[in-house]
């Protein structure tokens, strides 16, 4: 997964939860010195008891938002939105660069 281009990624979820496993999944993706790295990681986490569904923001550095689904998407779906915006920034800065 490309992380070079996330600048902030917002969770909120119960992390007892079945429906939480690809939020938790996505932040485990994210590589160890990210927060060294300028992303800023925001989680937030629900009571055992909450039945409020996971929610998922990622922004990037062109300040696309994008919002979420992971009991929809699951981790495969998640990671492959994230990258195809990801690889368009990258195919940009080669531009740029080249």
């Amino acid at each position: 997964m490309i992380t070079r281009f996330i600048t902030e990624v917002n969770t909120k979820f119960n992390p007892f939860s079945m429906r939480s496993r690809a939020t938790r999944l996505f932040l485990s993706s994210l590589p160890p010195d990210a927060r060294r790295n300028g992303m800023q990681i925001n989680t937030t986490l629900l009571p055992r008891t909450s039945t409020a569904p996971p929610t998922l923001h990622v922004k990037f550095k062109d300040g696309k938002e994008m919002t979420l689904d992971g009991e929809k998407l699951g981790i495969k779906g998640i990671i492959e939105e994230v990258d195809r915006h990801s690889r368009a920034l990258q195919k940009q800065a080669d531009l740029t660069d080249g």
